[in-house]
């Protein structure tokens, strides 16, 4: 058996900044059977300034006209929603998690929530400052790996390595570059981090999710490689299951067809929970690599199978030859490979049609 993929609902900010939607959305990931619902934590004018703008797809799902800012100020949830809705996860048996944009919503994460996890979305993963600080705290975290270089992600992993290994010295470009090179700080990543590989688009087009870039990744760096999935469906997510993604987070919506800047790539609930189905069975189609004879198909050999039978009627002593032998179900006899070395041989008894040859 497979170990079991861990499915992240990303409830993300498709709540709209409604504290009412977003418990709606825990409810709806727990009945899913996601293993996790995932929020974004945020202060807006802690992530943009007044003059970023937003990226084509927002502009297509949002008004055009209004700032990156002034989006995200209408999707902030107030801290006060926090303790409720990581009550709700609980009581729904479904663990939580959120995505802190700023320092200040990671302290809260990290030392008011006490999430256990940290998830780093692929925005951030050139955010050094946050990264030190979560590898400071020896918190384990969820990497993303979208719009990255394999060298980007490697100086990400240095500078986590190097809060984890509890490295002293002024923390600089060079200093964790410098920490990399010591076996024992890139070994502390062991059990702390896993890398998702991801598109960063909005749907992301198919050809673009370069589902072997999970394999690359895991044979660099040697960590658990899992994929956020911001494709169309669920194939794609199914497909990563499929080539080993430890992980997968994909959007959860209550409703595609509202306004925002991410629900257009969503799944809604029913979508979702087909996804997790597909995902389960695939863990058990993946089974261990031994190649050997299933439980379930042991009955079928002796059936589907053939053996050494009589061609026609053969007397005793008369000698066994291609003219007299066949090949024939039921396989509960001399495999067909024996043929050969019973040619030549001398029957010990007489045979009717179809019997089964004896050695």
């Amino acid at each position: 058996m497979t170990d079991r993929v861990e499915i992240v609902a990303e409830a993300g900010v498709n709540h709209d900044g409604s504290v009412d939607d977003a418990l709606r959305l825990v409810d709806a990931a727990a009945d899913t059977g996601a293993d996790y619902v995932k929020f974004q934590t945020f202060a807006a004018d802690a992530v943009a300034s007044a003059r970023a703008d937003k990226a084509a797809y927002q502009k297509q799902t949002t008004v055009a006209a209004e700032s990156q800012r002034d989006m995200l100020r209408r999707l902030e949830l107030p801290r006060s929603a926090y303790p409720a809705l990581l009550a709700r996860a609980q009581q729904r048996g479904i663990g939580f998690m959120s995505t802190p944009f700023d320092p200040a919503s990671l302290d809260f994460l990290l030392h008011e929530l006490r999430l256990p996890r940290i998830k780093v979305g692929s925005g951030d993963l050139t955010n050094a400052p946050m990264l030190f600080d979560i590898g400071r705290v020896g918190r384990p975290v969820i990497l993303s790996t979208g719009m990255a270089t394999l060298d980007e992600v490697q100086e990400a992993l240095s500078v986590l390595a190097f809060g984890y290994a509890g490295k002293s010295g002024v923390p600089s470009r060079a200093a964790f570059a410098a920490a990399w090179q010591e076996s024992s700080v890139r070994a502390a990543l062991t059990g702390k981090v896993t890398l998702l590989h991801c598109t960063t688009e909005y749907p992301a087009p198919f050809e673009s999710a370069n589902l072997r870039a999970m394999g690359t990744l895991a044979d660099a760096f040697g960590l658990p490689v899992g994929y956020s999935d911001h494709t169309l469906g669920i194939e794609t997510a199914v497909a990563a299951a499929a080539r080993g993604a430890v992980m997968l987070e994909k959007h959860l919506t209550l409703d595609r067809t509202r306004s925002g800047p991410d629900h257009a790539a969503s799944l809604e609930p029913a979508e979702f929970q087909a996804m997790v189905a597909a995902v389960r069975h695939v863990e058990g189609a993946l089974g261990d690599g031994k190649k050997r004879p299933q439980a379930a198909e042991m009955a079928n050999i002796p059936i589907a199978r053939r053996a050494l039978v009589a061609a026609r009627a053969i007397a005793a002593g008369e000698t066994f030859s291609r003219e007299n032998l066949a090949v024939k179900r039921p396989g509960t006899g001399l495999p067909p490979i024996a043929l050969w070395d019973m040619i030549g041989k001398t029957a010990r008894r007489a045979y009717n049609v179809d019997d089964v040859i004896e050695p």
